[in-house]
């Protein structure tokens, strides 16, 4: 039993030896074992970067600002820039310092405007390297607690005379106050048509009211229409600007040129009319003339008869043709006025046509239009319709005939002949 224990002791002793040797070992290794940190380390910020710039700014106008811009390396090797800022907004290219001055006189100058989001660039960049640099952008705006109500302000003082046919136009500015006007309503006390509506500030208004737009009813031949022209704000605010246009009655030009031309040059104008006159005096002259040259011949035939017997009888008193070749003579008289009577009724008409056909182109160049706005030339159809009447009128008895085979210039050329206006000029 003893034994026993004793081997039991033995072998306890050497077992709690051999643990001490290898936890010996075990400590030697991990003292000479080099040391390891087992937390991570965060890299080196490198990236340049601007650490405390406020994306948003707020400003009251006539105040200022001072903000120095911090980066997260030395600010020695670096200077600061502005792109595209609002009047007033500057910056220290050495330091970083944003300095904002928004005084009044900006705004009312316009070189700034209120309740408007300016986007400004701003960058860094280092003096050594180009390629270190960073690039961004802030939004700044300015308020104003001051009222100031916006105005619709139209470029033409009311009112406004116009003539039918014409068209006014004119631009409707506006002048902002605290909230800009951001669209513009139209209205109008009559109905109009054929306008140009503008829907915004410095939008153009334009309109020609057309020639029917005055009726007989108005009073003084003109109509007045008031033009309202209403702006609103983003709020619901609205401003009204009142235009007046008097509108007078006038005559359409298009109309009546066209008529005055119809008249002159229709079918049944006065110059169609005057070729027809101007046929019809060839033909009566012609047959006056035809009349006249047979009058002439047989006065001629018996002046010859007559002659010769007076110097038969006196050559030879036993001759009996002296005594009968005067009464041949007498005999062509008879026959002269059964063969070719006087044309007594031609030549009137003939006198007639042709002081008809001078007094219509006498009319006619006094009553010219000098222009196509001739403010005369109603007066001026009324009375070339006048003298066109009278004359058909005065020459109903007279047999008109059409000028199928002549032309202008040849009529013309016979009218105004030497021969025609020696043979019937007027006597003094």
């Amino acid at each position: 039993m003893f034994r026993r224990r004793l081997l039991f002791l033995v072998s306890l002793f050497l077992f709690v030896q051999y643990s001490n040797a290898q936890i010996t070992d075990t400590l030697q290794k991990i003292i000479e074992q080099p040391h390891q940190d087992t937390i991570v380390k965060p890299p080196l910020d490198t990236t340049l970067r601007i650490t405390n710039l406020n994306p948003y700014f707020s400003m009251h106008v006539d105040s200022s600002i001072n903000y120095k811009l911090l980066i997260n390396k030395n600010p020695n090797n670096y200077y600061w820039y502005l792109k595209n800022p609002p009047a007033g907004l500057t910056i220290d290219k050495d330091l970083g310092i944003i300095r904002v001055k928004s005084n009044k006189s900006l705004f009312l100058a316009g070189r700034v405007k209120y309740d408007h989001d300016y986007t400004v660039h701003i960058g860094v960049q280092s003096l050594l390297n180009p390629k270190d640099k960073v690039d961004t952008s802030f939004i700044i705006t300015f308020y104003n607690t001051d009222v100031i109500l916006p105005r619709v302000k139209p470029s033409v003082v009311s009112p406004i005379y116009i003539d039918e046919g014409s068209t006014i136009n004119f631009n409707v500015l506006c002048e902002n106050g605290n909230f800009p006007i951001t669209g513009i309503l139209f209205s109008s006390s009559a109905s109009i048509s054929n306008f140009k509506m503008p829907k915004k500030c410095d939008d153009v208004f334009e309109w020609t009211p057309p020639y029917d737009f005055v009726h007989d009813k108005d009073s003084g031949k003109v109509k007045i229409v008031t033009l309202n022209f209403v702006g609103t704000t983003q709020f619901n605010y609205n401003d009204t600007a009142r235009i007046r246009v008097i509108v007078k009655d006038a005559l359409n030009y298009d109309i009546a040129n066209q008529e005055y031309d119809s008249l002159l040059n229709g079918k049944k104008g006065i110059n169609r009319w005057i070729k027809d006159l101007k046929y019809t005096f060839f033909q009566l002259d012609k047959r006056v003339r035809k009349t006249k040259n047979t009058r002439s011949t047989f006065d001629i035939t018996s002046a010859t008869s007559t002659v010769s017997g007076t110097i038969i009888s006196a050559t030879d008193k036993n001759s009996s043709a002296g005594k009968i070749i005067p009464s041949a003579g007498v005999l062509i008289i008879p026959i002269k006025e059964a063969a070719a009577p006087v044309k007594t009724v031609e030549q009137n008409q003939a006198n007639l046509v042709r002081s008809t056909i001078k007094r219509l182109e006498y009319v006619m160049f006094d009553n010219q239009i000098t222009s196509k706005k001739d403010p005369t030339i109603l007066t001026k159809i009324e009375t070339l319709k006048k003298e066109l009447r009278q004359s058909q009128v005065q020459l109903a008895e007279v047999p008109t005939e059409g000028a199928s085979n002549k032309s202008d210039e040849e009529l013309d050329k016979y009218f105004n002949s030497p021969r025609v206006q020696k043979k019937y000029r007027t006597k003094q």
